[in-house]
């Protein structure tokens, strides 16, 4: 049996279809927010009307950067999202850098936090008239982050069944909600949507704010090239995924907004600590509980998208060398990569224990959009130093600029707008990890090989995991311009 788990390599299967990958994009997209506090982008547009047309304008822009992603995605076919690209484009560094910052932050707590979200709806029916209490909301969390993190090992078919069910439902609920605004309209309930523009904001800074908050409600578009190597035939279904979900959620993010100001007042929508549930509670009684049903059902999908895509990071981190090879594995049984799921289940534990961790992210939000407007500067490089390189999608080059200009923006604008010395520290630990990546990654001594040789060994035979192999991807179909 040794032997066997030292010598016999596994790949992935490609398991993930087209409807799949459509479901991963927007349930990943679509969490919480737009049921619980879609209401940052109208306090700083000031009225309906911009904010409507922010939402609008902030899924075309999702959409436009998606399109670089496939891109790039049909021209490099190898899973990990930014990170491959980055290192075609600038090399080990950068694509190190992306991969230390993500896999140790930015997946893990964004994956505790999405549970957290979960535990918290969940128990609040249970706990009416207060709130639940915190050891109650952590140990809900730890639970459905294991069972989350195990469906994911066990196999990939299963968490894709899991993500099209919860993506279906969050789906339904809002359906439920358009249909009861569109009614609501036909009653003649447009007193909101009347002079939509009155008091609008015409600031720069409050505009900036308002696409800041509403870019971010999109966030998770590019979920979809973390997982390439498992998607069926990517020169048709990763475009075609990116340009069916993302305007999808565009049009959802709209009409739920519009049903919104169908019942509450902008001045209510603000003051409102869940938007969706006040909604319900005014048009759906006596079956308002629904709303915060499917509002849990929508968190515990995207939490199994962000599950999904962040194992698929580490494991291409873990097989280019910059982290430690063990990650690189997959189940010998289940065609996996359980050690990588399982790493990421682990740093997201360490993440639910803290008080708050909501803070973290908001200070590393700003590495994030760095990220993005590199891999679309990548873009704009390759076209001068790999045009060899075939690309069945080709994005005008005028696309990539506007996001790297869009992503500069969100970059510095919460800097310059609240400077404070976390945006340092977070700095200072992103290029921090270059302090690991000389010695370890550069150099490659040979006392750390001897020391995780074993290591890795007795971890390789208790999970059952081994080397994937290597393999080419199939020939592309005839470019696609868009």
């Amino acid at each position: 049996k040794t032997f066997r788990l030292k010598k016999e390599r596994k790949k992935f299967n490609a398991q993930v279809g087209l409807l799949s990958g459509i479901c991963l994009i927007v349930g990943t997209m679509i969490g919480s927010g737009i049921f619980i506090s879609p209401k940052s982008v109208l306090l700083y547009s000031g009225s309906v009307g911009p904010c409507l047309l922010i939402w609008t304008a902030c899924g075309v822009l999702s959409t436009l950067g998606a399109l670089c992603y496939a891109e790039l995605g049909t021209m490099i076919t190898k899973s990990g999202g930014e990170y491959p690209y980055l290192m075609e484009a600038f090399g080990s560094i950068v694509a190190y850098l992306y991969s230390w910052t993500t896999v140790i932050v930015l997946k893990p707590s964004s994956f505790a936090i999405i549970t957290l979200s979960f535990a918290e709806y969940t128990a609040t029916p249970f706990y009416p008239g207060c709130t639940p209490p915190t050891v109650i909301i952590k140990c809900l969390a730890i639970a459905s982050l294991l069972i989350i993190v195990a469906i994911n090992c066990i196999s990939v078919k299963l968490a894709s069944y899991v993500q099209n069910f919860f993506t279906a439902a969050k789906l339904v609920i809002i359906l439920v909600i358009v249909v009861a605004g569109i009614v609501l309209l036909a009653q003649g309930k447009t007193q909101n949507l009347s002079n939509a523009f009155d008091g609008s904001s015409m600031s720069f800074g409050a505009i900036g704010l308002a696409f800041y908050n509403g870019l971010w409600a999109y966030d998770g578009w590019n979920q979809l090239n973390f997982i390439t190597e498992e998607l069926r035939n990517p020169y048709r279904n990763l475009p075609l995924a990116i340009i069916i979900g993302i305007p999808l959620v565009t049009v959802c993010y709209v009409l739920v907004n519009i049903a919104y100001f169908t019942v509450l007042t902008p001045s209510e929508l603000l003051v409102s600590p869940a938007v969706a549930v006040t909604f319900g509670d005014r048009v759906l009684y006596p079956l308002s509980w629904i709303v915060p049903l499917f509002v849990a059902f929508s968190t515990f999908g995207a939490a199994n998208g962000s599950c999904f895509t962040a194992g698929r990071l580490a494991f291409v981190s873990g097989r280019e060398g910059h982290m430690v090879k063990i990650l690189s594995y997959v189940s010998l049984r289940r065609y996996t990569p359980s050690p990588a799921l399982i790493f990421n289940g682990i740093l997201s534990l360490f993440y639910i224990i803290p008080a708050d961790i909501n803070s973290l992210i908001n200070y590393f939000s700003f590495a994030q959009w760095a990220f993005y407007g590199l891999t679309a500067l990548s873009v704009i490089v390759m076209r001068f130093t790999r045009k060899e390189l075939h690309r069945p999608v080709r994005v005008p080059i005028v696309i990539a600029a506007l996001i790297v200009v869009v992503s500069c923006y969100l970059v510095l604008a919460p800097i310059i707008d609240q400077p404070e010395l976390e945006y340092l520290y977070c700095t200072i630990f992103i290029f921090g990890g270059l302090i690991l990546y000389y010695p370890f990654v550069y150099l490659k001594p040979r006392w750390a090989r001897r020391i995780m040789r074993p290591i890795t060994m007795h971890l390789q035979l208790f999970m059952e995991v081994v080397p994937p192999e290597d393999c080419e991807p199939e020939d592309p179909m005839k470019s696609v311009k868009f």
